[in-house]
């Protein structure tokens, strides 16, 4: 056929062929040569339909390895797949149709021939890097999952690979995984038709599972952790379409769990590690690992020994026996990819925050409280008590909530295994308290001096105390008032040349030695130490607390080392005082000056009717009117009851708890803090004014510095005593002429 078209070629006009004469057979021998080569490869070629002649027989069999395989290729089949338009010859390589078999060593197709790019397109087979060809198992075989000649494009819809069917796809190896994802709601999404939800390619395309040499366990859960950022954090359109925010996911990465996997803690829970790898479920699903009745086991699987303790306790009873919406677990208080380190300062478990952030959300609620016959007054009675305090205020060596309760095996007081059941209070209270004894735990705990139900003896104490404060501190600002009013308008007349101003001369009259003025400074100054320091525990979120508090972080420890220092000086300055009183000429007149008369009675109602205008003369008052009288002896009694109450509750644990049960210790405190509101109000009210604010001294009364008084000053506070002290010196100016 080749010599017959040649010829046809060579007789042709349009290609004419000139040939020397001479040597004409050698030229003819040579160009056939070359022409045979060229179409050497022509004319071994096969086409489909040579090969579709034998293969498109259903029959056409063949034994290998004592098996019949079906050599049988369906034409329509193969016309309609991926690889339709190629020869059978561009995979099956080498073929002699003329041999049977055609080919002496048939070895099965290397996909990578073509497709070079397979391994790095199937993370998820990671074996296909290592595979010379596709032979081998599921996870290498370019058959087990596409086929042979009816390969269709993933981009088909109704294809194996199409996204609406991978899942089946890939699950006929995977059946266990392929149950789990069809109840998931990724799967739910996929069948709603919602192009963003994702399939198994969508994630595994990505180096989620593979643990290798190269890339260690972290490595694969932080890509993990990464993977479901890019959807539910990166992608707007899966954002508007889940109810947890973009931010609320995102927080992972901030929290306990997330800061340790990026630290290279390989047992740091990840996404999947909470809601599972392909049951992924909404919180609400009851079947749904993040569903709040499953948290306790999922959270279990790292915290064994909590979840442990959890389950056993009355809110884990109360949440996975009975059912309870409202018992908390794990993530009610912890959060949930939020969860921050209890050590951080931030965290609402933290020791600072737990008692506030979380037990009072629910121990506070008044709905709860009635729901289940709670006690309403737990956290506001805590918060009131020394411990609540001094935890507002910054103190960490307090207890807090968990130091009595525990933080997850909390049970009733009734239940013998609880911490708090009375016969266990004594070595819980011991873990702080080395010596708490049974007399000690025989008070009770939760305690409110506003509430005669729960202690009457300190709610009548307080009742007491508040009648006391608002009745003399009403009387002494009434008795001030009355006082400025007068005093005042006198000056203002003497200004005006209405009354006489007398002109007394320029000399000064001894108030106080240099002795009483340091006992008056050293008092002063621990008085208000006293005052600042034990209020800052009372008001620890007042804004002048605040203030201080600012100024170091360590402010409520030094508060109560200085509260301590200064009532040491002035339980001191009070024994050097009364060793003055006592053993001293001028300290001994001094106590008898101060000494209540009944003449100070008759004072008090001639300058009350003097201020009211019903008299005309003010009385002339002494060394010591009713006045620094009623000052002086009240802070005697003032004195006496503040350090005792105040020695009681220092040194409770060390000399008292054997004395004293904490009913002891509550009933001093009680006094403490109501004789501390008496003792301020009354030195700001009555002392502040008579030495700053009064009309005849404003702007200050300057004995406590100088230890002297003007005359005009004399005259106007003290006139008895300043006649008193002119007629002594009339007498020594005689006996001196004498």
């Amino acid at each position: 056929m080749l010599v017959e078209n040649l010829g046809q070629m060579v007789s042709k006009k349009k290609v004419p062929l000139k040939i020397p004469q001479r040597n004409n057979n050698a030229f003819v021998a040579l160009l056939l040569t070359f022409l045979v080569l060229v179409t050497a490869n022509k004319l071994s070629a096969q086409t489909n339909d040579d090969c579709l002649t034998c293969h498109s027989d259903s029959t056409l069999t063949m034994v290998k390895n004592k098996k019949t395989i079906s050599l049988f290729v369906n034409a329509k089949v193969l016309s309609h797949s991926a690889h339709g338009k190629l020869q059978c010859i561009s995979c099956h390589v080498g073929f002699n149709p003329d041999n049977t078999p055609h080919k002496a060593n048939i070895q099965p197709i290397d996909c990578k021939t073509c497709h070079r790019d397979a391994a790095i397109k199937h993370p998820f087979h990671p074996q296909m890097l290592k595979a010379n060809t596709v032979s081998g198992g599921e996870d290498v075989n370019c058959v087990g999952c596409h086929g042979t000649h009816d390969i269709v494009s993933p981009k088909v819809p109704g294809s194996k690979f199409y996204f609406t069917n991978l899942v089946d796809a890939c699950g006929s190896c995977h059946k266990p995984e392929k149950e789990e994802f069809l109840t998931s709601a990724h799967a739910n999404g996929i069948r709603e038709g919602i192009k963003e939800a994702p399939n198994c390619f969508v994630c595994h395309k990505s180096p989620i599972t593979a643990v290798t040499v190269h890339r260690d366990s972290t490595q694969v859960k932080i890509a993990q952790e990464k993977l479901c950022i890019s959807c539910h954090v990166d992608n707007p359109k899966v954002r508007a379409m889940t109810s947890p925010s973009s931010g609320f996911v995102s927080s992972y990465e901030f929290s306990v769990h997330g800061k340790a996997l990026l630290s290279g803690n390989s047992k740091a829970a990840n996404c999947v590690n909470c809601h599972t790898a392909h049951k992924i479920k909404p919180g609400s699903d009851p079947t749904s690992t993040v569903n709040r009745f499953n948290i306790p086991n999922t959270c279990g699987q790292c915290h064994s020994q909590i979840a442990a303790e959890y389950k056993q306790s009355i809110h884990g009873v109360a949440a996975l026996q009975k059912g309870s919406l409202d018992a908390p677990v794990c993530t009610t208080c912890h959060g949930e990819h939020n969860i921050a380190n209890p050590k951080n300062p931030s965290s609402p478990t933290s020791f600072s925050n737990l008692s506030q952030q979380i037990c009072s959300k629910c121990h506070a609620s008044v709905t709860l409280s009635e729901k289940y016959g709670l006690n309403p007054n737990r956290w506001s009675t805590f918060k009131d008590s020394y411990h609540g305090l001094a935890m507002q205020g910054g103190a960490t060596t307090v207890a807090n909530c968990a130091s009595c309760h525990t933080a997850h095996n909390i049970l009733p007081p009734s239940d013998p295994r609880s911490s708090v059941f009375k016969g266990n209070l004594s070595k819980t209270c011991g873990k702080c308290h080395p010596g708490a004894n049974e007399k000690f735990a025989s008070g009770q705990i939760h305690i409110s001096a506003t509430n005669d139900k729960s202690e009457p003896i300190l709610y009548w104490l307080a009742s007491i105390y508040i009648v006391m404060i608002i009745s003399v501190i009403g009387l002494m600002f009434l008795h001030n008032m009355l006082d400025f009013i007068k005093k005042a308008k006198i000056k203002k007349l003497k200004q005006m040349g209405i009354l006489v101003h007398e002109r007394p001369s320029h000399s000064l009259y001894l108030r106080m030695t240099l002795n009483e003025r340091i006992q008056h400074i050293l008092f002063a100054l621990s008085f208000i130490v006293l005052v600042i320091t034990g209020f800052m525990l009372q008001f620890p979120e007042a804004w002048w607390v605040a203030h201080i508090r600012s100024i170091s972080e360590n402010a409520f420890e030094y508060r109560g080392i200085l509260h301590r220092i200064a009532a040491a000086i002035m339980i001191l300055v009070s024994f050097y005082h009364l060793y003055y009183i006592s053993f001293t000429e001028r300290g001994k007149q001094l106590i008898k000056d101060l000494l209540p008369k009944r003449q100070d009675i008759y004072d008090a109602l001639e300058v009350a009717k003097f201020n009211l205008g019903l008299s005309k003369t003010k009385p002339k008052l002494d060394r010591f009117s009713y006045v620094e009288k009623a000052e002086y002896w009240a802070l005697i009694w003032g004195t006496i009851v503040m350090s005792a109450t105040g020695l009681i509750m220092w040194f409770y644990y060390t000399l008292f708890i054997g004395l004293f049960s904490k009913l002891g210790w509550d009933i001093a405190r009680t006094i403490h803090y109501y004789e501390a509101w008496l003792a301020t109000l009354a030195i700001i009210v009555w002392h502040f004014y008579f030495v700053i604010f009064n009309p005849d001294i404003y702007p200050m009364n300057m004995s406590w510095i100088t230890g002297k008084l003007t005359e005009e000053e004399m005259l106007d506070e003290h006139p008895l005593e300043l006649e008193k002290l002119k007629d002594k010196e009339l007498e020594n100016d005689k006996e001196s002429e004498q």
